[in-house]
């Protein structure tokens, strides 16, 4: 089965998930989520060439703090992908675009708002990150001018959640590769050969967001069937706006709840003293890097498993689980092992302070092991979310944010930064067991009377 022509198939109804289907779309988006490590090493390389410490530290936070407003929203991608796919599933290409269109407005409505309260959302942060004057002027050029990208960088969250929810992994990734090519171009052109500075770095990110969106606009609509073309009232229908709102908001609440862990762990860490603090920080590399092709994986499972649900076809449903289970366990154990091998020489590349070093490789295993023990909660996150069980996602990721709390209580003054780690890796274990557990009675709901293949 031809894995593109499957994902521009016009018919709903029952389908045959494959390893091929799988791959068709976890590897084109891990290899999109791979170019953005390349932006933050461009404009560090910049910036880095600027002669002053001040620009390259305020670049940083700024960095920081815009990518956590951002990522706050990532729902906005999320809650697309998994209505798309079962509109996909049900051959529903009236309600496909009517997903897109409110998906788009709520990101431009939301950008809108961050770029107008930058202000504000600037000083809050440079209240919380506290940083030199100095440093808090090279901020507040950079996050001030970012912000104007706030509008496009969401739509581009909804580009990309549509284009994943029809199965589009190829399309995806070419939008990615516009983004941050444009985004990486430009900070070097801007930042360095016009003599631009953090500025510069800062317009390149706004002109990326800005051609992506253009560029993805331009495609997605020219493919819209103008026969299927919702009305608007369709598009602001009450129950469909509810129940997206509905969705975006369980799905914000467990970004925030991971988002605080990540802060927690940061924070503790930091009580332990700098060396401890930059060795953690080294090492929560290896685990982003894991990050990326779970992602990609968890995008299969969103697609896919939507997809079943709107054709209401449970042996798809079990098979894209099976799949999407084998492929996560299967790589995160490679990973773990490789960087269980190769790990040391990883760490040497990411810096040079041999105190730090010393103090990263005493951890690493903890860090490799992140792999395994966040597999399960990947690839589980990507099969809530195309099935659209926001409220069980919610709840058990605070059922699981709970267990991380009471795991810190016991294992950190028992272990010290060993305790952090296990902690985390508990954490990320708690995450996909819940879920896991929570599933077939779920499943067992929506595709009643269905046998399992």
């Amino acid at each position: 089965m031809n894995a593109s022509a499957v994902s521009e198939n016009e018919n709903a109804g029952p389908f045959e998930v494959t390893h091929r289907l799988v791959l068709s779309i976890a590897i084109p988006m891990t290899l999109g989520f791979l170019t953005t490590p390349l932006i933050g090493l461009t404009d560090t390389a910049v910036a880095g060439r600027l002669g002053s410490a001040n620009a390259l530290a305020g670049m940083a936070v700024g960095a920081v703090l815009f990518d956590l407003l951002l990522g706050s929203f990532n729902f906005l991608r999320a809650s697309t992908t998994g209505l798309v796919a079962q509109a996909f599933g049900r051959g529903d290409r009236r309600e496909e675009q009517a997903v897109y269109w409110r998906s788009l407005i709520i990101a431009l409505c939301c950008g809108l708002a961050i770029a107008l309260l930058s202000p504000f959302l600037l000083s809050a942060g440079l209240f919380l990150m506290a940083p030199s004057p100095d440093v808090a002027a090279v901020t507040s050029t950079y996050f001030l001018i970012r912000a104007l990208a706030a509008p496009m960088a969401l739509g581009n969250y909804a580009l990309l959640g549509f284009v994943l929810g029809r199965g589009q992994g190829m399309t995806g990734l070419m939008l990615q590769a516009i983004i941050n090519g444009v985004n990486i171009v430009l900070s070097i052109v801007l930042g360095l050969w016009w003599g631009w500075g953090i500025a510069g770095i800062a317009w390149g990110a706004v002109i990326g967001e800005t051609t992506g969106m253009l560029a993805g606009l331009a495609l997605v609509v020219s493919r819209f069937d103008r026969r299927q073309r919702p009305a608007r009232t369709e598009i602001f229908e009450r129950e469909r706006l509810k129940a997206l709102f509905s969705l975006n908001r369980d799905i914000m609440i467990r970004t925030f709840v991971l988002i605080g862990a990540f802060a927690i762990m940061t924070r503790i860490g930091s009580s332990m003293g700098p060396l401890v603090l930059a060795a953690n920080a080294v090492l929560m590399n290896i685990f982003l890097v894991a990050g990326y092709y779970l992602d990609g994986l968890a995008n299969a499972a969103e697609q896919l498993v939507g997809r079943a649900f709107g054709a209401n076809f449970r042996p798809a449903f079990d098979r894209a689980v099976k799949l999407t289970l084998v492929w996560s366990f299967g790589l995160g154990i490679v990973t773990t092992l490789l960087f269980l091998v190769f790990g040391t020489d990883i760490i040497g590349l990411l810096t040079t302070t041999e105190s730090v070093r010393a103090e990263a490789a005493k951890y690493l295993p903890w860090a490799a092991l992140t792999a395994v023990t966040g597999a399960l909660a990947f690839q589980m996150d990507g099969v809530f979310i195309g099935a659209t069980w926001s409220g069980a996602m919610r709840n058990m990721m605070l059922a699981a944010f709970v267990g991380y709390l009471l795991a810190l209580a016991l294992f950190v003054p028992l272990l010290g930064n060993h305790g952090l780690w296990l902690a985390l890796n508990l954490f990320l274990a708690f995450r996909g067991l819940f879920l896991a557990l929570r599933m077939p009675a779920l499943a067992g709901r929506q595709f009643a009377g269905q046998s399992r293949i």
